[in-house]
């Protein structure tokens, strides 16, 4: 059975870092890309960063570049994402996602719906008060 369990979220201060974790089972997680993606209150999801099951590169949403990296360890099974100089905008529900047919990468950086990816965690909050 394929699992994403997100953790790590929190409220912290402007300017502040947080770093959140994504374990997954079910699946090989060296072989899938996988991408994080975040919903703010009112507003559609949308993808933050990714490793692309293509190259294995990184790439980010222009919003979070140079402040957001995303890693993975595949003997932990588990992604991160390191966020630094965090900023009231990042505020919103954070999800870990995979996609077993397609990479999660073309909903992040590559025009392509969110609701193409097909595998979810259920979220982690975060909030960044000014």
């Amino acid at each position: 059975q394929v699992r994403l369990v997100e953790s790590g979220g929190d409220l912290v201060q402007a300017g502040g870092s947080l770093r959140l974790s994504c374990r997954v089972s079910g699946f090989d997680l060296y072989h899938f890309g996988m991408g994080w993606f975040r919903q703010a209150p009112g507003k559609e999801r949308e993808g933050v960063a990714c490793i692309s099951s293509r190259d294995g590169n990184s790439y980010y949403a222009d919003s979070v570049k140079g402040r957001f990296t995303v890693s993975r360890d595949n003997d932990q099974r588990t992604i991160y994402l390191q966020m630094n100089s965090l900023k009231p905008e990042d505020t919103a529900v954070y999800y870990c996602a995979t996609d077993f047919e397609g990479d999660p990468c073309n909903s992040v950086v590559g025009g392509v719906s969110v609701h193409a990816v097909d595998y979810w965690g259920r979220g982690t909050h975060v909030t960044v008060s000014s």
